[in-house]
């Protein structure tokens, strides 16, 4: 029997679910029709001798039945993703949600999600991230799936590098290694829960998007059968800033070391092994105007990242599953430089961020103070005053491509390319409570994909985005929802357009072709629409062409 058909009855009682290592008793949540198991470990505690090391899988079994009912906390994070959130180090736990009813015959397609937040916070417990309502909804159209989350390591807990005993002892991306922990305990277990191991899709937005990427390049493009699809929101295999070596972020190290007191000791990574949590914790949080030691991110490690992504892009070492790569409209304003009134200060900020003196003339070039081609196209002809600067719309431009389309595009040319199906979009609804001067910017298509309408985990931190926004904004959320459902059940995001429920007027998405390049627009004040992906063609080449000696990705 399909779990979506299963009697009342039998969906009411507390679900149970037999792992490998023991068994589970969820909860039933009447509002959702839905079972969750929640805050179920994936490792042991990465605690004591296994702080900054590998993640080591269970290896215990019970006989009790353990409760699953309560989310984890979040890991140490620095950032406002943590706000209200219980944190720990012993945070590798997993959440499992899916239709009521479910058993092992199921076999329903799986959708991982991985959550973003910079490397350096966030948590899949964040409340905005609820996958009750993609579950709900694959059930109402048809095509029902299990959905997961996972924590992960966060700054320097999961990215501690900078120095040569880090480096030799080969604990290193720890908080990237957790992920693909986890995803090992999917195809070990997610069958007691009526989902099926082959057909795993992985995705996520930013840090999630780029880990999806990491995972389709880790150990030279390996496929382990992990996954079979992966969708990737404003983040992509080729990394959106450097990828650093090994001994890159020594000055961080030092200075953490510093601060700990390990400098002078016989290991310092020992040390700060031996800390207590909330010391270790105060010491990387602490404000200071030598440092921040918080950013500390993905490294090549000559192990997971065996070369820098983009040369493995050219050589065809990547996982050749199909893929979703989009990115909003106007991601640049949410990193660009501020106070560009002027060719000099756009110039000037192009030198600060490493780029050489002649490749910055020609991005003049390529993006001209022209704000019929600039991001925030809802501005028209204004240009944004002060912090922002009256260049800012410029400058954004080039670094909303060089940080995530420009890397998007390639990455769907490479799919295409390589004969493997893309289907790659643009979002472009501008959600309530964002200033004009920042239009579609980075993360706000995550509510429409989420479906999360009633804005759950946005309060008291920012206004939930569907505040006073029109039917047309609620209708784009189920679209893009439905297409990224069905894409995880049929890895066709068109799937659900094809049954005689949808009722719908947008053109089907096509398949990324490099000789006809075809993007799919998400947008709330115009039906949906398909355009060609050539827009800001002469910069985003530039950016491409770069990608290893200048950017270093």
């Amino acid at each position: 029997m399909l779990c979506i058909l299963a009697l009342v009855a039998f969906a009411t009682a507390a679900p149970t679910v037999q792992v490998k290592n023991g068994s589970y008793v969820g909860s039933y949540a009447a509002e959702y029709d839905q079972e969750f198991f929640l805050g179920m470990p994936y490792a042991q505690p990465p605690v004591g001798n296994l702080r900054f090391r590998n993640p080591v899988g269970l290896n215990t079994t019970w006989n009790e039945t353990k409760p699953a009912t309560q989310y984890s906390g979040e890991c140490y994070g620095y950032g406002s993703d943590q706000w209200n959130y219980p944190i720990s180090e012993d945070c590798l736990y997993i959440n499992v949600i899916r239709p009521a009813g479910c058993n092992e015959s199921d076999n329903l397609p799986v959708a991982f999600w991985i959550h973003g937040g910079g490397f350096t916070e966030g948590g899949g417990v964040d409340k905005r991230y609820n996958l009750s309502f993609i579950v709900q909804n694959s059930v109402k159209i048809g095509k029902p799936i299990i959905a997961v989350s996972i924590n992960y390591r966060l700054s320097a807990w999961g990215f501690l590098s900078g120095s040569e005993e880090v480096r030799d002892s080969g604990n290193m991306n720890l908080g990237i290694r957790d992920q693909r922990l986890a995803l090992h305990w999917v195809q070990e277990n997610i069958e007691a829960f009526g989902g099926d191991p082959e057909q795993v899709t992985i995705f996520g937005e930013s840090a999630g998007a780029a880990s999806v990427g990491y995972h389709l390049t880790a150990y030279s493009g390996r496929d382990d059968k992990l996954f079979r699809g992966a969708i990737m929101q404003s983040g992509n295999p080729i990394n959106f800033g450097a990828l650093l070596d090994p001994l890159d972020n020594a000055p961080m190290y030092n200075e953490l070391t510093r601060r700990t007191n390990c400098t002078n000791a016989t290991s310092p990574l020992e040390c700060l092994r031996q800390l207590p949590a909330e010391q270790l914790n105060t010491a990387i949080n602490t404000t200071s105007t030598t440092l921040n030691v918080t950013n500390f991110m993905p490294f090549l490690d000559g192990d997971f990242f065996q070369k820098r992504t983009s040369l493995q892009l050219a050589a065809g070492e990547f996982v050749h599953v199909p893929i979703i790569d989009g990115a909003n409209s106007d991601e640049g304003t949410a990193f660009s430089a501020q106070g560009i009134n002027s060719t000099a200060d756009f110039y000037n900020a192009l030198l600060l961020t490493g780029v050489p003196a002649d490749l910055a003339t020609r991005l003049l070039e390529a993006y001209p103070d022209d704000l019929s081609v600039n991001v925030v196209a809802s501005l028209g002809d204004q240009r944004p005053g002060q912090p922002y600067g009256s260049q800012f719309r410029r400058a954004a431009s080039y670094v909303g491509d060089q940080t995530f389309i420009a890397n998007r595009r390639k990455t769907c040319e490479t799919w295409a390319a390589a004969g493997v199906p893309a289907y790659c979009y643009r979002f472009n609804a501008l959600p309530a409570g964002l200033p004009a001067a920042v239009g579609v910017t980075h993360f706000q298509e995550v509510a429409f994909v989420f479906l999360n309408l009633n804005g759950v985990g946005y309060l008291p931190a920012s206004v939930p985005p569907f505040t006073n926004k029109t039917q047309s904004y609620r209708d784009l959320s189920r679209l893009m929802n439905s297409n990224w459902v069905s894409f995880v059940h049929d890895l066709d995001p068109n799937s659900f357009r094809k049954t005689s429920a949808y009722n719908g007027s947008e053109e089907l998405w096509p398949m990324y072709d490099v000789s006809n390049p075809l993007d799919f627009v998400f947008d709330a004040n115009v039906t949906s629409y398909v355009e060609p992906d050539t827009y800001r063609k002469e910069g985003m080449e530039l950016i491409n062409a770069h990608n290893l000696d200048v950017y270093r990705r």
